[in-house]
């Protein structure tokens, strides 16, 4: 793999290596790989998403479901709307916030399906840590908003509100919460931090990690010398308080990862964990750090636990291709574009592709959702209802 860095950006990495050589030094030659991580993606001025780099689309490091098409936030729009229009009749303000909005591309999918649908979205807030992602998502939600004269307010928030009424959004966020590392050696657990040896950034197996903290399907299964997983406390947390702010309403998210009883599947050797850096694929956590994007898969089982805990009505996951479809995605193509068009309908045809094949992005990528007194607050509605999450579920 050749990628050619400009000396600002081999500068930039280094300086940051060296921050992070010197915190591991501090604390006696081992780093959590939690805190490894966070300062990777979250150091001021110097983390990936707190440096001002280039991140989304093609000239970026990956490409997300909104910017491979608006057919993505359109039918998203068929799960939303049912509970926009019930917080409606209630008199309620009807309220969208996203969490990590990117480019603000599926804000404003959203926000164009809604008006051609004839719905008035009161607010559309987003809490966003990049602040170059948040100016992009100013000026294209602004310049929207203005095209279609929308009443909608827009607003970036530093904080989930307490008590929120309404819908809550997450694309590929959980990926980029910082996880811990373990690896399995001589029967135990270790944590599997990380540590700093002639000039390199290396894997560090640090104290046994706590029987309580590890899930049934690693305390219950066998498996190899050196097998390397994540553990996901931070992600857990972080739905936690999703969960208890929510009052009234449906969060819902799209991330790639799997069940817990597949996450941590003996054959699964090395673990989740995933650099990526201009489209690609890289295996070392410790590359370039602060140019390179570091994410992990999603463990949903103990996610849907964290929604449950903070008393959540229902918890659903699927796949992405199977929600789409239930939401309506293919009518929605065929109501924008002309099949007997090649020319007009073959980037319709392609994004669908990449959306729905197994292949592709239809069976890594999962749709979770939970609601929160939506049947008690607004009668008639509950989860298995609404487009998109009418299939089989797969917790």
């Amino acid at each position: 793999m050749d990628i050619t860095l400009t000396s600002l950006e081999k500068e930039h990495s280094e300086l940051l290596k060296d921050k992070i050589a010197s915190q591991i030094a501090s604390q006696g030659g081992w780093m959590p790989f939690s805190r490894y991580m966070e300062m990777a993606l979250y150091e001021p001025g110097m983390g990936y998403y707190s440096a001002g780099a280039h991140k989304l689309g093609a000239g970026g490091d990956f490409t997300t479901a909104p910017e491979l098409s608006p057919l993505f936030g359109a039918a998203i729009c068929s799960t939303l709307l049912p509970v926009l229009e019930a917080l409606k009749e209630k008199g309620l303000t009807t309220q969208i916030l996203e969490f990590g909005a990117g480019t603000g591309k599926l804000a404003t999918s959203i926000l164009n399906r809604l008006s051609d649908l004839g719905f008035n979205l009161d607010r559309y807030d987003i809490i966003e840590i990049s602040p170059d992602l948040a100016q992009r998502q100013l000026e294209r939600i602004g310049g929207v908003v203005k095209e279609l004269n929308l009443s909608t307010q827009c607003n970036w928030l530093v904080a989930l509100p307490e008590n929120f009424k309404g819908v809550i959004l997450a694309n590929e966020v959980i990926d980029a919460i910082p996880c811990n590392a373990i690896i399995y050696q001589n029967g135990f657990w270790y944590w599997y931090g990380v540590g700093f040896e002639d000039g390199k950034l290396i894997w560090k197996a640090g104290s046994p990690v706590e029987q309580e903290l590890l899930p049934e399907s690693l305390l219950g299964a066998t498996f190899s010398e050196g097998y390397v997983t994540e553990l996901h406390t931070p992600a857990n947390a972080w739905m936690r308080q999703v969960a208890k702010h929510l009052h009234t309403g449906l969060f819902l998210t799209f991330d790639y990862g799997f069940p817990e009883r597949e996450y941590y599947h003996p054959q699964r050797l090395a673990g989740t964990l995933m650099a990526h850096h201009r489209h690609h694929a890289i295996q070392d956590s410790f590359h370039l750090p602060g140019l390179c994007d570091l994410t992990t898969h999603v463990e949903w089982s103990q996610i849907a636990r964290s929604a449950l805990a903070e008393n959540a009505d229902d918890v659903y996951l699927t796949n992405q291709a199977a929600y789409l479809l239930d939401a309506g995605i293919g009518d929605i193509a065929l109501e924008i574009g002309d099949p007997s068009n090649p020319e007009t309908f073959l980037p319709i045809s392609n994004a669908l592709q990449k959306l729905l094949s197994e292949a592709e992005m239809g069976e890594l990528f999962k749709a979770f959702a939970f609601s929160k007194n939506l049947e008690k607050a607004l009668p008639g509605h509950v989860l298995e209802d609404l487009p998109g999450l009418r299939g089989r579920n797969r917790l």
